[in-house]
């Protein structure tokens, strides 16, 4: 096991709402979630108190985040504050984030 290179096998896997698959990876601080959401899937609504950012690879989805609605494609970012509700509708394709938490979501370790 290495402290700064984690395997596939030592990553956390999750689904964390029908279609939407996650791997995580934590460091102290902070954690990356490299998330694939099949078409048509839907990432309801919810809120948490971390600081998310974020960035489409492939695919396209719409983002409501705090009462605002874009659809975003491949190179797309987003941020969202902590505490505020938001949801994502998988429209195209396989969709694959990068996602960025702070700080660390005990919930996805």
């Amino acid at each position: 096991m290495s402290l700064y290179f984690p395997t596939a096998q030592e990553r956390k896997r999750r689904t964390i709402f029908p279609g939407v698959n996650i791997n995580t990876c934590a460091a102290e601080k902070m954690m990356l979630s490299y998330a694939e959401l099949e078409a048509g899937a839907v990432v309801g609504e919810h809120s948490h108190p971390h600081e998310q950012v974020g960035l489409v690879i492939s695919g396209k989805a719409t983002f409501w985040i705090g009462g605002e609605e874009k659809t975003l494609g491949p190179g797309d970012m987003f941020r969202i504050p902590g505490n505020v509700k938001h949801r994502v509708v998988a429209l195209e394709g396989l969709v694959r984030i990068l996602d960025i938490f702070h700080p660390i979501r005990e919930d996805y370790l």
